[in-house]
């Protein structure tokens, strides 16, 4: 009888056991996404987008730490796609990273690619996007990391959680406006509109209706995840008489601190708890410009979301009729002092594990710059300033992406002629940056050039807005690597004093860095993911112009220190 009991509570706690480890364990993901031209009517136009399954924005993927992806894309599209998962470290996958012509051919319009990858070590918000000419403006959605199962947040858990994505829209096709801008060698046209959830919110029109609604009630927690999709705006974000507490970033956790308004860059994100600690009513969530670049114009409107207390008293009529939300206060549109406070409150949550010992030191000037009119082109095809065509770079240098290979197809068969090494870890010429350029700097010279770093080496990257042409805020993106934000300022970065300034104690773990608006950023990183990774500026046009580059990552040792060979159905230019 004893070993009866003994053997059944063997089976019962080996039933147990298995049942915990299987909640424990990592899934496989699998999702299907097609791209495809769906009607969709905003500020009382319907014009087709391409959408990915019909939405706007599209699926949101919820997936916890250590979970794996399979995600099968469907060109449905009568232009060529890729897609990229923004900020998802793709170690060793880097077929999956999505840039087009940079990890990948692109998916021909009737073409399919499935991309493979694993959340690693990452939890909090990310997002997905087309990387393909101006796909982004409709083709993103976000993605969840949540904590691995019986693991918690580093903070108290939220009664609810809301996403909230900002995004751009033009009552044109976005193709046609960045088509028409390299033709013309002029800026492109701005949006018309910046919008929450793909809506425009109630100060538009013929947007009221459809306006997003975020719910709480009194005295909850929400946490909203607020991701900026836009394409060329760093937006301000805030919500009327409500305090914001920022606790994480790119998918990092981050020491908490409070503000009322938060900044965020295209291609970053910023989650936030908000508690219903207000009189029960209906407050306006508000976004609008950050706009550094002076005299340059932009889409100078502000979209609206409510958040709604569900405790509020019912109004007799909803709708217009309603009582009307209570309205924010923005920052001015320049308020660089705002954004610099801000930015230099974030915080890792814990020690960082930064390199101390550098092995790289390199030093990037970012900015954009004016070609002149070639002898062949017409006027009508340069209209930037003074007859000239819109450029940009980094080092002098104007990306150029190649088009019958990827680069890192290119790098691991070995093929010749489609990239050089030789991208320069200085800048060619040493000038005052942030003062008065000589127009004589003002041409780069085009390539596709990229900097070879060793599997392992400690990376510093100074990275030095310049004043060709305009100073601006730039969103730098690296793709492959999170990176530590260990300092930043204003003016030229100045090596013999500026280096007091540097935090290596607990700086801000991120994908993509806002460097000051003539000023700089000086970031951190371990080169320890094989591949090749291209470096951008995340407002989009100024990607077309060449304000990216790329580093060659090589192999280290042993397979966990290799790229995996390319999957079997990596599309082919």
């Amino acid at each position: 009888m004893e070993t009866f009991k003994n053997h059944c509570f063997s089976i019962v706690f080996l039933v147990i056991c298995s049942a915990v480890l299987s909640l424990a364990h990592p899934e496989v993901q699998r999702h299907k996404f097609v791209i495809q031209e769906t009607p969709v009517k905003r500020l009382c136009k319907t014009q087709n987008s391409i959408t990915v399954n019909g939405m706007l924005p599209g699926p949101t993927l919820e997936v916890r730490n250590g979970d794996t992806l399979e995600i099968e894309v469907v060109n449905k599209a009568r232009y060529n796609a890729t897609i990229h998962w923004h900020g998802v470290r793709q170690i060793r996958t880097g077929w999956a990273d999505g840039p087009e012509f940079v990890t990948q051919c692109p998916i021909r319009p009737g073409g399919s690619y499935t991309y493979r990858f694993t959340i690693q070590g990452q939890e909090g918000t990310l997002w997905w996007h087309a990387h393909s000419s101006w796909l982004r403006a409709t083709v993103y959605g976000a993605l969840i990391i949540r904590p691995r199962e019986g693991e918690a947040y580093p903070f108290p858990k939220p009664k609810r959680e809301t996403t909230i994505v900002l995004g751009e829209w033009w009552n044109a096709n976005p193709i046609d406006v960045v088509r028409e801008a390299t033709r013309t060698g002029a800026a492109p046209n701005n949006s018309d509109a910046y919008t929450i959830n793909g809506q425009p919110g109630d100060l538009y029109k013929c947007s009221s209706q459809d306006t997003t609604i975020v719910p709480i009630d009194a005295g909850e927690t929400n946490l909203l995840r607020v991701i900026n999709a836009a394409l060329n705006q760093p937006l301000f974000f805030t919500v009327a008489s409500h305090k914001l507490t920022v606790v994480g970033a790119d998918a990092s956790y981050t020491k908490p601190f409070t503000t009322s308004v938060i900044m965020v860059g295209p291609g970053q994100t910023t989650d936030v708890l908000i508690k219903g600690d207000q009189p029960p009513a209906r407050y306006y969530m508000a976004a609008r410009a950050y706009q550094s670049a002076q005299n340059a114009p932009f889409d100078n409107t502000t979209t609206t979301a409510i958040l709604d207390y569900k405790s509020a008293p019912c109004p007799a009529k909803k709708g217009i009729n309603g009582p009307k939300p209570i309205m924010p206060v923005l920052p001015a549109y320049n308020d660089t002092n705002t954004v610099t406070a801000f930015s230099q409150s974030f915080r890792s949550l814990r020690k960082a594990q930064v390199p101390t010992v550098i092995d790289e030191n390199l030093f990037i000037t970012v900015g954009l710059g004016l070609n002149n009119c070639p002898p062949n082109f017409p006027s009508s095809r340069c209209q930037g300033p003074n007859g000239t065509r819109f450029t940009a770079s980094m080092n002098n240098v104007s990306f150029v992406l190649p088009q019958n290979f990827s680069l890192l197809q290119a790098h691991q068969q070995g093929i010749p002629g489609v990239f050089t090494t030789d991208f320069p870890g200085t800048p060619p010429l040493q000038f005052d940056y942030t003062g008065n350029v000589s127009r004589s700097l003002y041409q780069p010279v085009p390539g596709t050039r990229l900097y070879k770093l060793k599997y392992g080496s400690r990376i510093q990257i100074v990275l030095q807005d310049t004043s060709i042409v305009t100073p601006e805020n730039h969103p730098i993106h690296l793709h492959g690597y999170d990176f530590y934000i260990i300092a930043e300022g204003f003016g030229n970065f100045n090596p013999k004093t500026d280096t007091s300034k540097f935090n290596l104690v607990d700086p801000p773990l991120r994908n993509t860095a806002a460097v000051p608006v003539n000023g700089w950023s000086v970031i951190r990183f371990v080169a320890d993911n094989p591949g090749v990774w291209i470096m951008h500026c995340h407002l989009d046009v100024h990607i077309a112009w060449g304000l990216a580059m790329a580093f060659l990552v090589e192999n280290g040792i042993g397979e966990l220190q290799t790229l995996q060979a390319p999957p079997p159905d990596l599309p082919i230019c």
